[in-house]
C-alpha cells in the first residue's frame, strides 16, 4: 500500500496541468470558448498574492488564472479544489513551524463567504479575518466578511 501524501505534496502534483481546451459537452454549462485546468501551485500562488488587510474570491483567481493562460474562463471545479488544498498544505506547514504560509483565510467563497472547509473552519478563518480588520456577519447559515467588494484584491503578477 503507497503511503499517504501530505498535502504539500499534493499541491506540488500538478499532473500534466496546466491545460487550456475548448470547452464541449457537459463542461458548456460553465461556459464557452476555451477553459484552463491550473495546476494546483498556480492557485496556491495567487492566494500568497493577497496582502493582508485585503480578500479575494474563489471569482477573481479565476479570473486572473484565465487571463494568464488566454483561456474564456477557468475551470470553477478545480479552482475551488486547488484553493483547498493549498489551504490545507500551509495549515500542515504552520503546524510544523513554517512561519510564512499561504494567507488562506483571505480566500473567499462567491459573495464574501468564509469557507467552513478550511483548516481551522469557520471559527479559526474568522478569528484571523478580524485580527485583519475585517468584520464578519453572519447571514443565515453563512458567515461572510462584511462589505468584502471594498477590501477585494484584483492586482495579480
Amino acid at each position: 500500500m503507497k503511503p499517504k501524501k501530505s498535502w504539500r505534496e499534493k499541491l506540488k502534483d500538478s499532473k500534466g496541468l496546466p491545460k487550456v481546451s475548448e470547452v464541449c459537452g457537459k463542461n458548456k454549462r460553465w461556459g464557452e470558448g476555451t477553459m484552463v485546468i491550473p495546476a494546483p501551485i498556480e492557485v496556491d500562488s495567487l492566494m500568497q498574492q493577497v496582502p493582508k488587510g485585503r480578500v479575494v474570491t474563489i471569482n477573481e483567481l479565476r479570473l486572473a488564472l484565465a487571463a494568464k493562460h488566454h483561456a474564456t474562463f477557468a475551470c470553477p471545479m478545480t479552482t475551488g479544489i486547488f484553493s483547498w488544498i493549498a489551504a490545507h498544505a500551509a495549515n500542515e506547514a504552520a503546524a510544523e513551524g513554517a512561519r510564512k504560509v499561504t494567507p488562506y483565510w483571505r480566500t473567499l467563497k462567491t459573495g464574501g463567504e468564509l469557507n467552513p472547509k478550511y483548516p481551522g473552519g469557520i471559527e479559526e478563518i474568522a478569528k484571523k479575518l478580524n485580527a485583519e480588520g475585517h468584520e464578519i456577519i453572519k447571514k443565515g447559515k453563512r458567515f461572510l466578511v462584511a462589505d468584502h467588494q471594498k477590501a477585494l484584491f484584483t492586482k495579480f503578477v
